[in-house]
């Protein structure tokens, strides 16, 4: 059983004290924990909260013993198509050919947002504004100090330092910055043009950290510090997050109201093999950086002991995990969506 790298990592502390689940934990049982299937998943770390947490529980419920590794969104697909876990997290959605030669099946869990989180000297927690081309511009170095005029004029009631910007990114293949560039090249020509979207960018200088829980450490500790985090860390961490202007023009403070709004218009399409795009998306409360996190599971698999058990814990986590995602700061599928991906769940053997 490998529960104690989860109990003792810092991430593994957060999630327990966010979901309150360490009676559940005591009253494991040594027959529950010996009946248990092990099963081993590994990647995004912006899905990571979740995945641990539900594994927790799962345990003891519905038999199946869980070891989530953060290992980034683009090592989690590496390492399930070299079948060296039963089961990878992306958050950028594997493309339809690439799934079909590679033999896996693809689905979303849950949906949260990507938050921006400052520490800048004298400014108000929850009171700093920022819109997507300032944002845009203070990560491809077009805005080097934070009293440029261009950031003054969203926050007249501030008076922001003669300081320089740093802008704190991603050093790993990272589907949280595929999230991210994404939206930057939505809302910014530039952007688009000069950088473009992906889980590794030629970032414009700026300092790099691994992992979301490396990204808030770092806006932590640096004055004049600006990163891209999941909510879950930047709520953890009690960081300065800051106020976005969405699409139809509202400065909004990330909520699950505002990540639910953005997604009510997404659809779901098997054919597309769920992906969806919930980036800036119109709505009074919409949040602009929602996005669904992945799974990927190689059909080959699907019908050993390992398999089943994966469907068995994605099939618990649907159906008892709302109240962990909200605890946490997620968002779960709309019912008809995951009725649908465990009705496709792949039930043959790929030769």
């Amino acid at each position: 059983m490998r529960w104690k790298d989860s109990l003792f990592s810092v991430r593994g502390r957060y999630v327990l004290a966010a979901v309150g689940i360490c009676s559940a934990l005591v009253g494991h049982t040594a027959r529950a924990q010996a009946d248990a299937v092990s099963i081993t998943g590994a990647g995004s770390s912006f899905a990571a909260p979740v995945y641990q947490s539900w594994g927790m529980l799962a345990g003891d419920q519905a038999g199946v013993q869980v070891n989530y590794q953060t290992v980034g969104s683009s090592a989690g697909q590496d390492q399930v198509i070299a079948h060296t876990v039963d089961f990878g997290a992306s958050d950028k959605p594997m493309s339809g050919t690439r799934l079909a030669n590679e033999h896996l099946y693809q689905f979303p869990t849950v949906m949260s947002g990507v938050v921006l989180v400052v520490n800048i000297p004298g400014v108000p927690v929850g009171q700093f504004h920022l819109d997507g081309p300032t944002l845009a511009a203070l990560y491809d170095g077009s805005i080097s100090d934070w009293n440029d005029p261009r950031v003054q004029a969203l926050n007249p009631n501030i008076t922001l330092p003669d300081a320089g910007v740093v802008a704190v990114h991603r050093a790993d293949g990272a589907g949280t910055s595929y999230v991210f560039t994404s939206y930057l090249s939505q809302v910014s020509p530039k952007w688009r043009k000069n950088i473009g979207a992906g889980t590794l960018v030629e970032w414009a200088g700026g300092a790099g950290a691994r992992g979301n829980d490396g990204i808030a450490a770092l806006v932590k500790q640096v004055e004049g510090s600006i990163g891209y985090v999941e909510y879950a860390y930047a709520a953890q961490n009690h960081l300065n997050i800051v106020q976005m202007q969405n699409h139809d023009g509202y400065f909004v403070r990330p909520s699950l109201q505002g990540f639910a709004a953005a997604a009510e218009a997404a659809q779901w399409r098997k054919d597309d093999h769920f992906a969806v795009n919930l980036l800036n998306q119109p709505g009074v409360e919409s949040w602009p950086i929602v996005s669904a996190t992945y799974v990927l599971v190689p059909e080959e698999f699907s019908q050993t002991a390992e398999g089943k058990a994966v469907r068995t814990f994605f099939e618990w986590g649907f159906a008892h995990g709302d109240s962990t995602n909200k605890k946490l700061g997620y968002v779960g599928l709309p019912h008809d969506v995951s009725d649908e991906i465990l009705a496709n769940w792949p039930s043959t053997v790929v030769h």
